[in-house]
């Protein structure tokens, strides 16, 4: 290996390790790796090194078909949602919600349905609310359905292009990949490309590059996907671990049992005078004093024999529906640093919501500030849970997460507001909005014209999808302030970023090495087999780094193997794109795995349960399914 060879190697392992740290978010990760990239070509030599071979275009990545197709799709889930056609689907799934089996197979087809054609974290997040209230109507566990259909989603984005970002980025990297193998055949008539050329039967004359079509994931994304669903529905869900404290004919089943939140004892407390380890029994269980809060705002271990006195600061624990009746009770309040105290806030429509952060909402990695700022100071954020368990610390060093639970209270308008435009998912009591009905068949139409469009060439889907968008703007389907709020910048930047690192594995010829040595290593093994060992690694690197990046880094080593192999790209690059999309095995590995960790209650070790057996059969019926639709 060269110098810049074991610079990009070196470059994706650090990337690969900040990955799977977590500290810091994958876009800010990736962003750095392309910073760390820019430094190690300049050190190398600017016109010697193979890292980057041209400055001016190291940022054009992002306007690469890939992202900008992923930002439409995401915008358009937006404008079917504002229609009001994903409503309109879920009401017709209530009658068949009755039996248990029927539940989870009715909910999981749909959803996966809808993530064939609309970003899968989109449909998870609008099936989600649908699922919780549906499990309390029919006094079932909101755990056993979550989990179901955060998978049917995943695997309903396999169906199309442009259901999950690794599909729409295969589908792009086929086109630049034959039109390298191209460029290089026509510069040396001998080399790998020219003979991969030959083997394919593919004249250099008429040959014209291009990209996986719409519907080109479908035939094996379908197979996938129905068997899939059939293991969720009929075997899967029994896997998932149970919740021995929860009921299943309570409501409170799926919200927080209890919050943890700042208190503090004003001059006319009852309480002022007692001993800390009795409040518990002095307020019949409506509250618990778990630790003191000293004068320097830092949290200490509290004596159960420590006397209350005025003006004192502890952490409660407290179900979050007596919370209110037992400040009004004993005159206790919320801290100053809770801004606002409960008994502040006498109107008649003030009340309690309980929310779960999305991976859209603006709230991701921000603080309690930043909640008080884009509230305008209206609600107040009165706990945080995550994992179904409360967080004992100071509510303003806490962080959000995808799926955190957060309890909150203001007037009902207010709450309606701010949690639609924050993004943030109600747990109880939602009305979903019926959207604009009168233009369901509208919108429906627009979505299909441009799918049809697409289908039979007459413009690139990213156009098509453009056109689309235009035409929910100017019909008012698509309000111009949802514009790029329906955008997952992270994402955006992720791929934007990514893209240059994985054109660097293929300049430096990393990507050829690599190639030859799994080729290396899998001599004497058929084919298929070969396939099923890039699913499993695929599916390996899916289940801890974002999947839109293993896709990046999987796809030119594929077909680096394929090349070497002497067979078509195509069934490889398939392989690439079902490993990268079936991230099962953990919470981190797929964003509809996240959203679901706090409602659902689950564990980091819970998704191996049924997302292994899951992987496992995907990997059997997936390998023959590419090589009969994708013949090598």
């Amino acid at each position: 290996m060269n110098i810049d060879q074991i610079a990009i190697v070196i470059i994706l392992m650090i990337t690969f390790g900040l990955f799977i740290y977590g500290r810091w978010r994958y876009d800010i990760v990736s962003v750095t790796a392309l910073f760390i990239l820019i430094i190690a070509d300049k050190c190398l030599g600017d016109e010697s090194s193979t890292l980057i071979n041209n400055y001016n275009q190291i940022f054009l990545g992002f306007g690469h078909p890939a992202v900008i197709t992923v930002a439409a799709v995401l915008i358009i889930s937006r404008s079917l949602r504002n229609s009001g056609v994903v409503d309109f689907i879920t009401r017709r799934i209530k009658p068949f919600t009755k039996i248990q089996t029927m539940h989870i197979s009715s909910l999981s087809g749909v959803i996966a349905l809808l993530s064939g054609f609309m970003n899968n974290v989109g449909a998870l997040a609008l099936m989600l609310p649908v699922t919780i209230k549906t499990a309390w109507e029919n006094e079932r566990s909101p755990r056993i359905l979550l989990m179901p259909i955060a998978f049917a989603s995943i695997l309903g984005g396999m169906i199309t292009m442009i259901g999950t970002p690794p599909n729409i980025i295969i589908a792009n990297v086929r086109k630049e990949q034959l039109e390298l193998i191209v460029s290089q055949a026509i510069a040396d008539s001998t080399s790998l490309s020219a003979n991969y050329l030959k083997l394919q039967n593919i004249g250099l004359v008429d040959f014209e590059p291009t990209a996986f079509g719409l519907f080109d994931f479908t035939p094996v994304g379908s197979v996938i996907a129905i068997l899939g669903v059939l293991f969720i529905a009929l075997i899967g869900w029994k896997l998932i671990p149970n919740d021995k404290d929860n009921k299943s004919n309570s409501r409170s089943i799926f919200s927080i049992d209890k919050y943890v939140t700042e208190i503090r004892i004003p001059e006319n407390c009852s309480l002022i005078g007692e001993n800390a380890g009795e409040v518990n029994n002095l307020t019949g269980d409506k509250i618990t004093l778990i630790r003191k809060i000293n004068k320097n705002e830092e949290i200490e271990y509290l004596d159960p024999n420590y006397i209350l006195s005025e003006g004192d600061q502890f952490l409660i624990m407290a179900d979050p529906t007596e919370l209110k009746i037992a400040m009004d009770e004993y005159n206790f309040k919320l801290t100053k640093e809770m801004r606002f105290r409960i008994d502040s806030l006498k109107e008649d429509d003030t009340t309690f919501m309980e929310v779960v952060v999305t991976p859209e909402s603006s709230l991701l990695g921000r603080t309690r500030n930043y909640f008080r700022n884009k509230t305008s100071n209206c609600l107040t954020l009165i706990s945080v849970a995550r994992n179904d368990n409360p967080i004992t610390k100071r509510l303003g060093r806490v962080k959000f997460s995808i799926g955190d639970v957060l309890l909150i209270q203001g007037r009902e308008e207010e709450l309606k507001n701010n949690t639609k435009s924050l993004n943030l998912l109600p747990l109880e009591n939602r009305d979903i909005d019926i959207g604009i009905f009168s233009k369901i068949g509208f919108s429906v139409l627009v979505f299909i014209g441009a799918i049809l469009l697409s289908m039979f060439g007459v413009f690139p889907a990213t156009i098509s999808f453009i056109g689309a968008i235009l035409i929910y703007i100017f019909s008012g389907i698509l309000p111009v302030r949802d514009l790029y709020k329906s955008i997952d910048w992270p994402i955006i930047v992720l791929l934007g970023s990514m893209i240059p690192i994985s054109d660097a594995l293929q300049s430096t010829g990393t990507t050829a090495i690599v190639a030859n040595l799994m080729v290396g290593l899998t001599s004497g093994l058929p084919t298929w087999l070969v396939l099923a060992i890039i699913m499993i690694i695929t599916m390996s690197l899916s289940d801890i780094i974002n999947n839109a990046a293993t896709a990046l880094i999987m796809a030119p080593i594929s077909v680096g193997i394929a090349m070497s192999m002497g067979v078509s790209i195509d069934p490889f690059l398939m392989s690439v794109a079902v490993g990268a999309s079936c991230a099962f095995l953990t919470p981190i590995g797929h964003q509809c795995n996240a959203l679901i960790l706090g409602p659902g209650g689950y564990k980091f070790g819970d998704y191996w349960r049924m997302g292994l057996p899951l992987e496992i059969l995907i990997v059997i019926i997936g390998t023959p399914a590419i090589i009969y639709f994708w013949p090598l």
